[in-house]
């Protein structure tokens, strides 16, 4: 089986510890490629790292809304660095949050409509965060160019009435291991009406575990706290075969498919 994490903190430093020897094991476990995502200036040379280290990272560099507020004035000349020393390289992740406290939702708008025309005139996938902002959202997507390969709405949390008018404009959207959990199975039955062909799995990892009692790979990080392992991946797969009612080797099938579509071919 061919596995396609189409996102993932792998840089994150909860997995600093054990970070050597998940990446040695996850091409054995069926891991074909990995969308691991900046979140600001701090982690881009660690994303860039771990691009040059294994050939199954596909770097994306973007400055997250949870950090708007912390930017510098350079980022913009720094964001466009990385994506010229990557040619392969996404642009994300980015978005709009009004979930967390005392959000700059102007602020917030504006690096997401920088980014989003950087993917554009790059044409460059563009990775996207939405939490609790999706009207907003729509009316940002519709007003600013848009990468034509397309953008992911990662791990989306948004209404079922609104997947064909994001699809339209050009998204696919992710499912994370979390989705299983009893209390998101209104959001799980969201991807009922995803179009195939425009479906992708993600791990989010080091967040957005299954839950304990189903989780295949249980992991703790030092402190004891709870954390998702990037092998994961497989069952973000099982979750969406179960729930599409297709075979896993179907799905993974359909899911390689639309990975290459949004991110490009193979890197080696």
């Amino acid at each position: 089986m061919r596995f396609f994490d189409a996102h993932n903190h792998l840089q994150d430093h909860r997995l600093e510890a054990g970070r050597d020897a998940i990446c040695a094991a996850l091409p054995e476990q069926g891991l074909v490629e990995a969308v691991v995502a900046g979140s600001d200036e701090s982690d881009w040379p660690e994303v860039a790292e771990l691009a040059r280290r294994y050939s199954w990272v596909r770097p994306s560099f973007g400055l997250h809304p949870w950090y708007v507020k912390e930017r510098t004035e350079g980022w913009k000349e720094k964001l466009i660095e990385w994506l010229d020393v990557f040619p392969q390289a996404g642009v994300g992740e980015m978005g709009l949050d009004r979930w967390i406290a005392e959000p700059d939702v102007e602020a917030q708008v504006a690096c997401f409509e920088w980014q989003l025309r950087l993917a554009a005139e790059r044409e460059r996938p563009a990775t996207i965060h939405c939490l609790r902002a999706w009207g907003l959202m729509d009316e940002v997507l519709r007003r600013s160019p848009r990468p034509s390969c397309g953008f992911l709405l990662h791990s989306f949390g948004g209404p079922a009435e609104m997947v064909q008018g994001f699809a339209k404009l050009g998204a696919y959207f992710s499912l994370s291991p979390y989705f299983a959990h009893d209390r998101k199975r209104a959001q799980l039955e969201v991807f009922r009406v995803v179009p195939l062909d425009r479906l992708l799995a993600e791990t989010d990892a080091p967040d957005m575990w299954p839950p304990m009692e189903v989780n295949p790979r249980p992991m703790r990080l030092a402190d004891g706290t709870e954390a998702n392992h990037p092998g994961n991946i497989e069952f973000s797969y099982a979750v969406l075969a179960k729930l599409r009612g297709l075979t896993m080797e179907d799905l993974a099938a359909q899911l390689e498919e639309n990975h290459r579509r949004l991110f490009g071919p193979s890197q080696s």
